[in-house]
C-alpha cells in the first residue's frame, strides 16, 4: 500500500515544512478575540475596489504575494498554487492568480478548502513533485451573502443556527526543509448528507462528516485525541461544535479538551451580533495561518489537526430543494 494508512489517509513521508503563513480579514474580524494575531487587518470591506467581489479577490493576492515575500522566495521559485474560494467557478482564486506567474491550480471544496489546498499541496511535495508550494483559500461576507442568500440590502433577520461569512484570506508557504512545522499525515474526507436542508443552518449539516473525518483519521492512523495538543475544525460554528463533540463520544473519542472550531473562536457571537460563529473558506484559513500557526511556533501546540469542513451547496441545488451535502479534509501537522 506504500504511504496509504488505513482506507482513507496518506502518511506524508517528507513532511514538507510550513515555512511562512499570511491571514487577512476584514474590520468586523479584526475587532474580534483572534485580532493580535492576523497579519493584515482591513479598514473597509471594500479594500479599495469597486465590488466586493473584486476585494476578495485582491485579498487572496495579498496573502498569496506577501507570504512567499515573508519565505524570502520569488513568484518565480513557486511551483504550483492551490487555491480555491466559494464564488462561482471561483473567481477570486483565478482572478488573484492571473496577476501571478505561477502555474495554478483551482479547488472547490466550499469552506473545507484551506485542508483541500493544504493536503493537495502536501501530496504533490511528498511525491516530489515540487520544491515549493503555495496553499490558499478566501472568502467574504458580503460577497457570499448575495451569491447563497440575500442581498444584504434586504436586510433579513438571520436565524439562532446562522453564521456569518469571515471577509478574510490566508496562504501558506510549503518548503522540503526547514526548522517549522511538518505535514505528517492527509486524511480525506468522504461526503455525507444527513437530510438538513436548511441553509441557516450549515454547522449541522457539516458536522456529520467533520465526525467522520475524524473518527477515520484516528482509526487509519492508530492515534487518538490524547496524541494531539489541539483539534480544530474549520467552520462549524457554536451550533456545529456541539454537535461534533458529542457524537464523537458515541464513537469513544472525547475531545472536549483540546477541541476548538474556528468559527466559534474568531468572533465573539454576543457583543458582534455573529449568532452561532464564523463560516466561509476564510474562516480556517486565517485561523490556522493567524492563531494556530503562530502558537506552534511559540511552542504552545506541537501536534494539531486541522480540519476544516465545507458545505457542498449551490443556489441552484438549494432552489431545487435538495439537501446540503458536507465535506471534511485533515491534516495532521507537527512541530
Amino acid at each position: 500500500m506504500g504511504k496509504r494508512v488505513g482506507t482513507q489517509t496518506v502518511t506524508i513521508e517528507s513532511k514538507p515544512k510550513i515555512i511562512s503563513t499570511t491571514s487577512i480579514v476584514g474590520p468586523k474580524e479584526g475587532e474580534g478575540p483572534l485580532k493580535d494575531y492576523f497579519d493584515i487587518v482591513l479598514q473597509d470591506d471594500l479594500n479599495g475596489k469597486e465590488s466586493f467581489e473584486k476585494a476578495e479577490s485582491s485579498m487572496l493576492y495579498t496573502a498569496v504575494v506577501d507570504s512567499i515575500k515573508k519565505a524570502k522566495l520569488a513568484e518565480s521559485d513557486i511551483n504550483f498554487i492551490f487555491a480555491g474560494d466559494l464564488l462561482n467557478q471561483i473567481t477570486s482564486s483565478s482572478f488573484a492568480a492571473r496577476d501571478m506567474n505561477i502555474p495554478f491550480v483551482g479547488l472547490y471544496g466550499a469552506c473545507s478548502t484551506m485542508t483541500e489546498s493544504l493536503s493537495v499541496a502536501s501530496m504533490i511535495m511528498d511525491g516530489g513533485f515540487a520544491n515549493y508550494v503555495v496553499a490558499a483559500t478566501s472568502s467574504h461576507f458580503s460577497a457570499a451573502e448575495r451569491q447563497f442568500r440575500f442581498p444584504l440590502e434586504y436586510g433579513s433577520q438571520r436565524a439562532p443556527t446562522a453564521q456569518w461569512t469571515v471577509t478574510g484570506a490566508g496562504s501558506m508557504v510549503l518548503a522540503k526543509g526547514g526548522d517549522f512545522p511538518g505535514v505528517t499525515h492527509v486524511t480525506i474526507g468522504k461526503v455525507k448528507d444527513y437530510g438538513i436542508a436548511d441553509a441557516n443552518n450549515m454547522g449541522a449539516a457539516m458536522a456529520p462528516a467533520a465526525v467522520d473525518t475524524i473518527k477515520q483519521h484516528f482509526m487509519d492512523t492508530g492515534k487518538g485525541p490524547c496524541d494531539y495538543d489541539l483539534i480544530a475544525t474549520g467552520d462549524l460554528g457554536k451550533v456545529g461544535r456541539e454537535i461534533t463533540s458529542e457524537l464523537l463520544k458515541e464513537y469513544g473519542y472525547n475531545v472536549d479538551d483540546i477541541y476548538i472550531d474556528c468559527g466559534e473562536e474568531i468572533f465573539d457571537n454576543e457583543r458582534q451580533g455573529t449568532q452561532s460563529g464564523g463560516s466561509g473558506c476564510g474562516c480556517s484559513a486565517v485561523v490556522d495561518c493567524g492563531y494556530i500557526y503562530k502558537n506552534m511556533l511559540e511552542g504552545k501546540f506541537k501536534r494539531v489537526l486541522l480540519v476544516s469542513t465545507g458545505a457542498l451547496l449551490s443556489t441552484t441545488s438549494s432552489q431545487q430543494g435538495e439537501t446540503i451535502p458536507g465535506i471534511a479534509h485533515a491534516v495532521s501537522v507537527e512541530f
